[in-house]
């Protein structure tokens, strides 16, 4: 599926010209959401999911514009606009939002997500209920939550079998500051920047690697300037879809519910999508040349043990209230 050139916008003024629009849909109204994912991204075709339940839901009242692939910017300015209101909403990792809600650096803990089922557990419960009301109080609605995965480690230097490997690799992260530590607490050399970056920097040698889930590797064709592949899963990521809070507060109730409704099935279907395609894109990162080292249990010990204190400096940054409930429902 791919987003018509041809705005419902432009189909609208087209048919009133012609004497032929409908009073429904004299009023239509347009909602831009910018992505940073590639166009064959599954948050990005979600999306097209999103749009099409849209429109559908509401009669063409509501329909929706998606420009993914960074054609609005990288993440941190589709942040922006979302804020601004430049733009009704962005589907983007949850670790660029955390400079604005600092407890979303809650889902960053370190080693301490086992499965995606704990994951979504997790984000479907009591603490994503107290995430979205952080969220609405920096202006933002969060409209769901999907997945970006488990972030594993590349690099063109070495392969990663002990934690003395990751020592002094200068490795590129989100700008978040929880993973940014943690990376520091293992020896590497953090350095924080933005997705559109990040390939330029690798080629160039700027970076020694990076850390992504599979099918971003794979769908960023890092794989083209990196050479050695890991599965240290430190973090699982979560791609949330927020909109301006003012902006989807001045829609009325039943298009509130529309909006609603059309997302939950787009995340829905990205859920399992995502998980189908994780395994997926590690074996195509394989076949085109990476050379694929997993982290023994006595390595992921060794960095769980080193990234301890990260989990005790996040307690006193955002509170042991949020920090704790976090752990305590993944132990649960």
């Amino acid at each position: 599926m791919t987003t018509t050139t041809r705005t419902p916008r432009m189909t609208t003024a087209l048919l009133l010209a012609l004497g032929l629009g409908s009073p429904l849909m004299a009023h239509a109204e347009s909602l831009r959401f910018g992505g940073n994912f590639t166009d064959d991204h599954s948050s990005s075709r979600a999306m097209e999911i999103f749009q099409e339940q849209l429109a559908e839901r509401t009669n063409g009242e509501l329909t929706a514009q998606l420009f993914p692939n960074m054609q609005l910017g990288g993440a941190g300015e589709n942040v922006d606009q979302v804020a601004s209101g430049a733009i009704m909403g962005t589907w983007i990792g949850v670790s660029y939002l955390s400079r604005t809600v600092p407890e979303l650096e809650a889902l960053s803990l370190p080693f301490a997500f086992d499965s995606r089922e704990d994951a979504f557990a997790l984000i479907d419960g009591e603490v994503g209920e107290l995430l979205d009301e952080k969220l609405a109080e920096a202006g933002f609605t969060a409209l769901g939550y999907m997945e970006l995965g488990f972030r594993h480690v590349t690099n063109g230097v070495r392969p990663l079998d002990t934690i003395e490997d990751f020592q002094d690799l200068k490795i590129r992260l989100q700008p978040n500051q929880t993973h940014l530590d943690t990376f520091r607490a293992i020896g590497a050399n953090p350095v924080s920047m933005d997705i559109n970056e990040v390939y330029g920097a690798l080629q160039q040698g700027v970076l020694d690697g990076q850390e992504n889930p599979y099918s971003i590797i794979s769908t960023k064709r890092l794989d083209e300037v990196q050479s050695h592949l890991s599965d240290t899963g430190h973090f699982y990521d979560y791609i949330v879809v927020v909109a301006n809070r003012d902006k989807f507060e001045s829609l009325s109730d039943e298009q509130q519910q529309a909006v609603q409704a059309a997302m939950d099935e787009a995340v829905a279907w990205q859920r399992h999508t995502a998980a189908e395609e994780d395994t997926a894109a590690r074996e195509t990162l394989i076949e085109r040349g990476m050379e694929f080292t997993p982290i023994s249990d006595e390595t992921r010990s060794a960095l769980r043990e080193a990234s301890q204190g990260v989990v005790d400096d996040l307690r006193d940054k955002i509170g042991a209230d949020i920090v704790d409930r976090v752990l305590g429902e993944l132990e649960s």
